[in-house]
């Protein structure tokens, strides 16, 4: 009986959550795991063209490794070189540009904030009616799983 016991609480996979700020809400868990591409793609408020933050996932955190951009303005990265790819510009940095354990985002309608973990895309918006959000990754035990 405790060895089943112990067996429930080993880590079994880390999983992506979306969580509201204020309730902690989930809205979204997605299994990820180390190397997993996570990506937040949205439109500049100012500038009204599209942005995209790329993250891998190492552990529970999530390194912020490119950024895709159409134009230059506030909260974007002016002074390193990047490279023009048919009109994006791509900040791909030689070591990781931030590592995050929680990404706070808040969800705009006029943004459309989109997040993308490997191949799935999920509506932020529609998922969490534009409330306020806290990405981060979770290590999940058989008991987590099976309540």
């Amino acid at each position: 009986m405790i060895l089943a016991g112990v067996a429930a609480a080993v880590p079994t996979g880390t999983v992506l959550v979306v969580e509201d700020l204020d309730t902690g809400e989930h809205y979204i868990e997605q299994p990820v795991e180390n190397g997993s591409t996570v990506g937040l793609e949205y439109m500049h408020s100012v500038e009204k063209s599209r942005v995209y933050d790329e993250y891998r996932v190492e552990g529970q955190t999530l390194v912020n490794t490119r950024m895709e951009f159409e134009s230059y303005g506030w909260g974007l990265p002016a002074r390193v070189n990047v490279t023009n790819v048919n009109g994006t510009l791509v900040y791909d940095p030689p070591e990781p540009i931030t590592e995050l354990e929680t990404l706070s985002v808040s969800p705009g309608r006029i943004a459309n904030h989109t997040l993308i973990v490997e191949d799935q895309q999920y509506d932020l918006v529609a998922e969490t009616n534009a409330n306020d959000v806290r990405i981060h990754i979770e290590r999940r035990t058989m008991t987590d799983i099976l309540l």
